[in-house]
């Protein structure tokens, strides 16, 4: 205990510990008794505890005195860019028209300006304002003096993972200056603003923007940001927007709020869009908001609210009140009555088509559902929600499931009703039959697929039971029996139940149940508050006083509940401590709302009724009606728990000492440290699994440095094609980089330089340079010296990091060591570690003690124990488990001063979710593949016609599935360890006559060897390896797969356009015993018929999968690549066939041969026979047919021309004696 002077005298001490069942009565204005109120009395105790604040050692804000700014973010079109006209409704879910355009002047640009780029419909407007100055002459000011926003968008897994890939993705930008066109301005630097483009990824419909500066300018903390998918809008033929789900109001009338109870909040934990609020008194209207409550919309519904009432399902009166409402990701219910109606919104982008019902659906019609029970996380790839029956289906639970914006009830349990089944079972403590039996409450526990049921019973008396009921099994069983009475703790904070312990006279009534899944901590709730981590015992925490009722309670999922009773109180509690902790009314509030008073805040007034008390980012929120003089506005503000429970331990824990003759304060401290830090943290990638993109916009040459539209549209076709790079990189074949942008400038890399040299003398193209390598993926972030949001635990896989603590004053003691005769140092400083599932996890903490700087190191190693759960793919069907690192003693009294107030020290929660990470995949390396065939095989042949994305081998150096006999085996690390097994093995050796194929469903091989070996073999002495990589596509880190494997052909065509899927049967077939696999008769390779000059090829879809075989991780890994094999030989029929050919072919030629050259001679001497003999008779026919015609037209006029006649008939004559003699000649040397 610190005091003012070690001679001082104590003269009083102002504050007091109330009890914890004490409060603190302040005067509550009658118009605002539901909400936070305005202190009006009590003055002296409010200054007393403002006083002690201005004196308190520590200083409650910043060292330096820095202007408090923020940023503001609004959706623009592309239409509205620079013309200030507000913030547009993010409801156009496609990207738009392309920008090719623009890109194809950009010659000088490393991209590849063949590939379609488009551009998505809307931007981010970014500017920042502080307190007391023009916005405008501040965005003005920062763009002078270097301030960039640097935005980080991450996009929302989606629920259904057996339709979209679950992946963990961030895309880094920057906000590029962009000059307003709402108002004309001769003068360089105008009104401006920072846009940066919004991106839309198929599957995501939630997106956190964070933004930050770059470290220039002005101090603006880092904020972020909801902006999510408004599903429930239409366009009208004006093209305005407008609600489906009901017409919009534009005034906030006090009634809806003023003397209204608050109510909760219910929505599908960081997978709902929008958000839904109901509870306006006689309205049927909701709040609803895709902003989380930064801005929102009152909507009243268009339903028919008709009023059903029968015998079974009675009520008394009717009301318009939206009782229940509860969002999911696509799909929003509501509660009127005892009607339930459900709205499936328009969210192509999710469903890849037009899911929406249009409008209401009322489900359960025949029912009676006197309420909605919320789950607040997704399992198995849906959503669900639960409705509490009474009339005729009392005891009776109706379980719905959303999938892909479809609703399905069914009842449950699926035999009897949950009363008819206690009746059933042997109750010590209801000895007469059940006449009254309700269901109350119910919770859903996604790991264990069974509900948690809160059944209020009466018979001769009333007590309330939990029940448990089993999903699968149809199982039904008790689990706990809540006491009648409120325990009496006798001033203690918490009391197990034991059955031994006095109670009270207060009735316990139970109201509600909360669980979180991460810590398996459940809570129930009424005017009361137990909690248990195994269902089956429970602790009673007295820090709530009795006399109240909670109304509902408000789980932040990592270490923090908050609580609203009744009268709207706010109580606050730490997960794995059991002190309560009153926030409204408090003394700390009152300190609170005072300075907020000196500040002139606008969050706060006089009158104000509180509407919902919600967890936003693991900070607390509430909703508040503020009822002010000139307006009445509903507004969304912190509620600073660390500066509360500060305040309020301030205000008890001083004392007031005399020291000579003056009162001088002095306070005491209970916080065990002075100095809590973290260390040798790892770097965070690997463990939040979180793939980010680094993507600057394009460099604009105009010496202002201001952007234009074009500049901003070749943005968004640049993050468009970024994001579908991203989604095309799932090729079975493992890339030499594991960077998907690389394929986008890989082709003209060579020239980047020149391209830089025209952007630095300002000559490129389109007046913009974008540098190529700066987009790229983002592996090596490195720790913040904080614990990330979460951790992915693979099998065997650990996380370390340690705590350096500085303790107060000397709390050191020596103890002696183990034998007695040593001491050792300890500190009184302790840390404690509680695991959520210590049968999964474990935790090894070292420490060490530095006595010289008063300071201790723990070593924290978490890890997981390797049998807990099954192979799953990746990312899929994680368990949920978390680790709280706590300092013993810290709650409540331990705050760090930062720039934005104190914050609480001394707890560390961290969600852990157990299974295959996402972003892990296995790859065929081909590279080594080929490589390594070629050096063991001793040659190589290519397909003729080579692809680059699917690898080719020859067939005969393949052994596996389309040559010799493959050895299905295990392989050890080496393969001489191999052969003392292999005459044990059945299937090692087939007989010679024998081609059949041992089944690939049992082929599995492990070991470092991963290749598959063929037994020698005279006809085929070749082998074929292959190898596989596991692929971190978060980290990009690749190592050879080491596990088992199972190989299996599914598929297969002579073509890449054949290519077929074979069903089950034929997959079994060919992949069993029972037929012939080496490409000869009855399989699919078999009797290939080329198609061209080159030998037959064969494209085989071959599958590989661990599920089963491998121990050495928890991912399933799946892989269907394409394995091209070529050259494959003729089936044995068509080779003879062919032999048969032409042998005949070939003999028929060689006797054609021999033949013409044998009877060649006499061909020919005959040929010469027959022409002399054609020769001589047309020389005789030609003889006689010339003198015929000369004795007919002769003349008799005289004997000249008789004389010139008989002359021509002899030389006629001679000729042809001449002719004859030669030809006599001629036949006698032929003869």
């Amino acid at each position: 205990m610190e005091r003012g002077g070690e001679e001082g005298e104590k003269v009083a001490r102002l504050g007091k510990k109330h009890s914890p069942g004490s409060s603190y009565v302040v005067t509550c204005p009658k118009m605002s008794a539901a909400g936070p109120v305005w202190p009006r009395l009590q003055v002296l105790r409010a200054l007393w505890a403002l006083l002690a604040v201005l004196l308190a050692p520590w200083r409650l804000w910043a060292i330096e005195d820095i202007q408090k700014c923020s940023w503001q973010v609004a959706l623009n079109k592309f239409q509205t860019i620079g013309k200030n006209l507000g913030r547009d409704r993010f409801f156009y879910q496609e990207p738009l028209g392309t920008v090719d355009s623009l890109f194809s002047q950009l010659v000088d640009s490393r991209f590849d300006l063949n590939k379609e780029y488009l551009s998505f419909p809307y931007f981010l407007k970014i500017n920042y304002s502080c307190e007391g100055e023009s916005s405008e002459a501040l965005v003005r000011k920062g763009y002078l003096t270097g301030l960039k926003p640097m935005v980080l968008v991450t996009f929302q897994s989606p629920v259904n993972f057996h339709h979209w890939k679950i992946e963990q993705l961030q895309i880094q930008m920057e906000g590029v200056p962009f000059r307003s066109k709402a108002e004309p301005c001769n003068a360089e630097v105008c009104v401006m603003s920072w846009y940066t483009p919004m991106p839309i990824k198929n599957g995501s419909v939630v997106m956190y923007v964070d933004i930050s500066s770059n470290g220039l300018g002005p101090f603006i903390p880092n904020q972020r940001f909801q902006v999510n998918i408004n599903g429930f809008l239409q366009r009208t033929r004006d093209d305005t927007l407008q609600f489906t789900v009901g017409n919009e109001l534009y005034e906030l009338m006090p009634q809806y709020f003023v003397n209204a109870p608050s109510r909760p909040l219910w929505y599908t934990e960081e997978q709902a869009p929008v958000l839904i609020l109901g509870g306006i008194p006689e309205e049927k209207l909701i709040l609803l908001t895709d902003t989380s409550f930064k801005d929102f919309f009152l909507v009243e519904l268009s339903i028919d609210s008709c009023w059903v009432s029968s015998f079974h399902c009675s009520q008394a009166s009717f009301t318009a009140t939206i009782y229940d409402a509860i969002a999911t990701e696509s799909t929003l219910f509501i509660r009127q009555n005892q009607l339930v109606y459900y709205f499936t919104g328009t969210y192509i982008i999710l469903h890849e088509g037009n899911h929406s019902s249009g409008n209401w659906v009322r489900v359960l019609a025949n029912e009676c559902i006197k309420k909605l029970c919320p789950v607040h996380f997704h399992s198995n790839g849906s959503e669900y929600i639960m409705a509490l029956t009474t009339g005729k289906h009392e005891g009776y639970v109706h379980f719905g499931t959303i999938t892909d914006g479809r609703v399905s009830f069914k009842l449950l349990p699926r035999q009897w009703s949950v009363c008819e089944g206690i009746q059933g079972i042997q109750l010590p403590v209801a000895s007469a039959e059940v006449v009254i039996c309700s269901i109350t409450w119910a919770t859903f526990i996604a790991d264990d697929y069974s509900l948690l049921l809160l059944v209020e019973i009466e018979d001769s008396k009333k007590y309330f039971q939990v029940v448990s009921y089993d999903l699968v099994s149809d199982y039904l069983a008790i689990l706990y029996t809540i006491p009648e009475f409120i325990p009496d703790a006798r001033g203690l904070e918490f009391l197990t139940i034991l059955g031994t312990e006095s109670y009270t006279n207060h009735p316990m009534v139970p109201t509600g149940m909360s669980y979180n899944p991460y810590n398996n901590l459940l809570f129930i709730w009424g005017n009361f508050l137990l909690s248990s981590y195994n269902t089956e015992n429970y602790i009673y925490l007295a820090g709530f006083p009795k006399e109240q009722s909670i109304k509902y309670l408000v789980n932040s999922f990592h270490g923090d509940v908050a609580i609203v009773t009744e009268t709207e109180e706010i109580w606050y509690l730490v997960e794995g401590s059991y002190q309560v902790h009153k926030l409204f009314p408090s003394k700390g509030w009152e300190v609170y709302i005072s300075l907020q008073v000196m500040h002139q805040s606008s969050l706060h007034a006089p009158n104000e009724t509180m509407v919902t008390l919600f967890y936003e980012d693991s900070k607390l929120y509430q909703l508040v009606y503020l009822m002010k003089y000139k307006k009445s506005q509903l507004v969304k503000r912190l509620v600073p728990v660390d500066q509360l429970l500060m305040y309020q331990k301030l205000n008890n824990d001083y004392l007031l000492e005399r020291q000579g003759g003056h009162l001088t304060l002095s306070f005491t401290n209970f916080c065990p440290f002075t100095v809590m830090r973290l260390r040798d943290l790892p770097n965070p990638q690997i463990y939040t699994r979180q793939e980010i993109y680094r993507a600057p916009p394009p460099h604009v040459l105009d010496p202002s440095g201001l952007h234009n539209e074009d500049s901003l549209a070749v943005y968004q076709g640049l993050l468009y094609y970024l994001l579908w790079l991203h989604s095309k990189y799932e090729e079975p074949y493992a890339d030499s980089v594991r960077d998907s942008t690389w394929r986008w400038w890989k082709n003209k890399k060579q020239d980047q330089d020149y391209y830089f040299y025209l952007a630095s003398n300002g000559r490129s193209t389109g007046n913009m340079h974008i540098d190529m390598a700066s987009y790229e993926k983002i592996c090596d972030l490195k720790a913040k010296y904080e614990l990330p949001e979460r951790i992915f635990l693979d099998k065997g896989t650990s996380y370390s990091f340690s705590i350096f603590l500085t303790a107060r004053g000397h709390s050191y003691q020596a103890e002696p060591g183990r034998e007695g005769t040593t001491y050792q140092l300890r500190s009184q400083v302790n840390l404690g570690v509680v695991l959520a599932d210590p049968n999964c996890i474990k935790v090894v903490v070292k420490e060490k003690v530095f006595v010289n700087y008063n300071s201790l190191l723990f070593w924290v190693t978490l890890s997981d124990k390797r049998f807990c759960f099954d192979q799953g793919i990746s990312g899929h069907h994680l368990m949920k488990t978390s680790i709280l690192v706590k300092v013993v003693g810290s709650t409540g009294h331990c705050f760090q001063d930062t720039h934005q107030g104190p914050r609480m020290q001394g707890n560390l929660m961290v969600p852990v979710l157990i299974g295959c990470p996402p972003g892990k995949r296995l790859a065929f390396d081909t590279t080594y593949t080929l490589e390594y065939n070629r050096l063991k095989n001793k040659q190589y042949f290519d397909c003729v016609h080579v692809d680059p994305e699917i690898p080719c081998f020859l067939f005969r150096d393949s052994a596996c599935p389309v040559c010799s006999p493959p050895l299905f085996t295990v392989l050890y690390a080496h393969p001489l360890a191999l052969l003392a097994h292999l005459p044990t093995h059945p299937l090692l050796f087939p007989p010679v006559r024998s081609s059949l194929l041992p089944p690939l469903s049992v082929l599995y091989c492990l070991g470092h060897a991963n290749f598959f070996l063929s037994w020698p073999h005279p006809h085929y002495p070749a082998v074929f390896y292959p190898f596989f990589l596991i692929q971190d596509l978060v980290t990009g880190d690749s190592s050879s797969f080491q596990g088992s494997y199972v190989l299996k052909v599914v598929g297969g065509g002579p073509t890449l356009d054949t290519i077929r899927e074979y069903s089950e049967e034929e997959i079994y077939r060919f992949n069993s015993p029972l037929d012939k696999w080496l490409c000869l008769e009855n399989s699919p390779c078999h009797d290939m018929v080329p198609q061209s000059f080159f030998a037959p090829e064969f494209f085989f879809r071959v599958l590989v999968s661990n599920r089963g075989v491998d121990k050495s991780t928890y991912c399933d890994y799946q892989l269907i690549f394409l394995l091209h094999i070529h050259g494959l030989p003729l089936s044995a029929k068509r080779a003879l066939f062919i032999l048969r050919v032409s042998a005949t072919v070939s003999v028929s030629v060689v006797i054609l041969y021999i033949s013409c050259c044998l009877l060649l001679p006499l061909t020919v001497k005959a040929c010469n026979i027959l022409r002399w003999k054609i020769n001589n008779i047309i020389t005789s026919e030609s003889y006689y047919t010339h003198t015929s015609p000369s004795k007919v037209f002769s003349s008799p006029s005289g004997t000249k021309s008789g004389s010139n006649l008989s002359v021509s008939s002899h030389g006629i004559s001679m000729v042809a004696k001449e002719k004859a003699a030669a030809s006599e000649e001629a036949l006698k040397k032929l003869t």
